[in-house]
C-alpha cells in the first residue's frame, strides 16, 4: 500500500512547482484530509462537468492543492486515482455569484496532467487557463449587467451610472496596472472599480493606465453600460473626461 504521507508530499511539491511556472503570480495552498469543511466547499465549486467531475463522483475529495492568482482566479490540483502517474487539475468557480451568472457559459472543464510540472504548466497555460479566463470574464459580466468581458489582450472599461468605471479583467498583469491606479476589486464578483467621486483623479488614472497596458501588449476600450455591442478600442492614452461625469455627452446610452 502506498504511503499516504509520500503521496501528500508529492501533491504539495508538484503544486508548488506548477504555481511557479504558470504565467502571472500564482501561489499554492495544500489542503489535507483534516480540512474537511474546506474540501467539501472546494468540491462544490469545481467548475467541471467532465473528467474531474467523474473522478469526484467516484472518489470524494480527501486532499487537494489550490493554486490562487491575485485577481481571484483559482485552480484545484487533485490525485488521478488511476494507474497513471500525474494529477487532475480543474478550475474553481468564483464564490457568491448568482446561478444566473453561469447561464450559457460553457464550463472550462479540467484536464489530466503528466508527472512533470514543467511540461504541465505549458499545457495548463495554453489550454485550461485560456478557457478559464474567458469563462471567468463571462460570468462576471453576467453577474453585473452591462460590463463587457475583457480578453487577455484587451481591457474593456465600462462607465457605471454612479460615475465609476468598472471592468472584469482577464489576467493578473492588467489587474496589477489597474490596482496601482486606484481600481479596487470586489472580493465576491472579482469586478474592478474606479470611483468617480473625484473626476479629475479618475481622468488622470484613465489616461495613465493606457500607456502602461499598451507597453504590455494590452489594448483598452472605454464604453457606456448599455446599447453598444461592439465597443471601440480606445487609444493608449484615454482622452480627458469632462468635469461633470453625469452630462449626457459622456454617460448617455
Amino acid at each position: 500500500m502506498p504511503d499516504h504521507s509520500d503521496t501528500s508530499e508529492r501533491l504539495a511539491s508538484y503544486a508548488d512547482v506548477l504555481a511557479g511556472e504558470l504565467p502571472g503570480n500564482w501561489t499554492s495552498t495544500h489542503l489535507s484530509a483534516d480540512a474537511k469543511d474546506d474540501l467539501a466547499e472546494l468540491a462544490d465549486r469545481v467548475w467541471d462537468l467532465d473528467l474531474v467531475a467523474a473522478s469526484l463522483a467516484e472518489h470524494p475529495l480527501q486532499e487537494a492543492a489550490v493554486l490562487s492568482r491575485p485577481d481571484g482566479a483559482q485552480l484545484v490540483l487533485l490525485d488521478r486515482h488511476d494507474e497513471r502517474d500525474g494529477f487532475l487539475i480543474a478550475a474553481i468557480a468564483p464564490p457568491a455569484l448568482p446561478d444566473e451568472a453561469y447561464h450559457s457559459v460553457s464550463e472550462p472543464n479540467g484536464i489530466a496532467l503528466a508527472d512533470d510540472p514543467f511540461l504541465s504548466a505549458e499545457q495548463v497555460a495554453d489550454d485550461l487557463l485560456a478557457r478559464y479566463d474567458s469563462a471567468l470574464a463571462q460570468v462576471r459580466h453576467n453577474a453585473l449587467g452591462g460590463i463587457q468581458p475583457s480578453q487577455p489582450d484587451r481591457v474593456v472599461l465600462t462607465w457605471q451610472q454612479d460615475g465609476s468605471v468598472a471592468t472584469a479583467t482577464a489576467g493578473d498583469r492588467a489587474s496589477e496596472v489597474l490596482t496601482s491606479h486606484g481600481f479596487v476589486q470586489d472580493p465576491q464578483s472579482g469586478i474592478y472599480r474606479l470611483c468617480g467621486d473625484d473626476t479629475q483623479a479618475q481622468a488622470r488614472a484613465l489616461r495613465e493606465i493606457g500607456p502602461r497596458l499598451d507597453a504590455l501588449g494590452i489594448g483598452i476600450a472605454l464604453q457606456h453600460p448599455a446599447g453598444r455591442t461592439a465597443p471601440t478600442v480606445a487609444p493608449a492614452s484615454v482622452p480627458p473626461i469632462p468635469a461633470d461625469p453625469h452630462t449626457p455627452a459622456t454617460r448617455s446610452r
